[in-house]
């Protein structure tokens, strides 16, 4: 498929979720108790929350501890381009745009600073259970 499936596969990737939050109803929400489930290292990234499904939540990616192998973006497009930007001066360089999180101008500032962006597709579909010994 793409460096995406592979970094899904791997026990090392690390993930934040920007967008994450306890509510049941929202996909931020679904998508981080998910990967979390499947034994991805997951990180909640909110600025409007203090924890996630009992972790940390951190008030942006610079917050983080260290730096994500992968940021899964799941708000709205103008907020996405705020992310992306934020992604490209931390020279994170994968992103994964959730269904709903891309637009145009957030697809072209993807392209234009040379970040790896995948979207039109689900991480919840795409990420499978890690293996046992790449939990914990």
């Amino acid at each position: 498929m793409d460096d995406f499936a592979a970094l899904l596969t791997d026990s090392a990737t690390t993930i934040a979720v920007v967008g994450a939050t306890d509510d049941p109803r929202k996909f931020g929400g679904r998508i981080y108790r998910d990967l979390k489930g499947k034994g991805y290292r997951v990180f909640a990234v909110n600025p409007g929350r203090e924890t996630v499904d009992g972790d940390p939540c951190f008030p942006s990616l610079a917050a983080l501890p260290e730096p994500p192998v992968l940021v899964d973006v799941v708000v709205p497009p103008q907020v996405a381009l705020q992310v992306l930007e934020e992604c490209a001066a931390l020279g994170l360089r994968r992103v994964w745009l959730q269904p709903g999180s891309e637009d145009a101008r957030v697809l072209a500032f993807g392209a234009a600073r040379g970040l790896m962006v995948r979207a039109d597709d689900c991480i919840m579909v795409r990420a499978r259970p890690l293996p046992p010994a790449g939990r914990g």
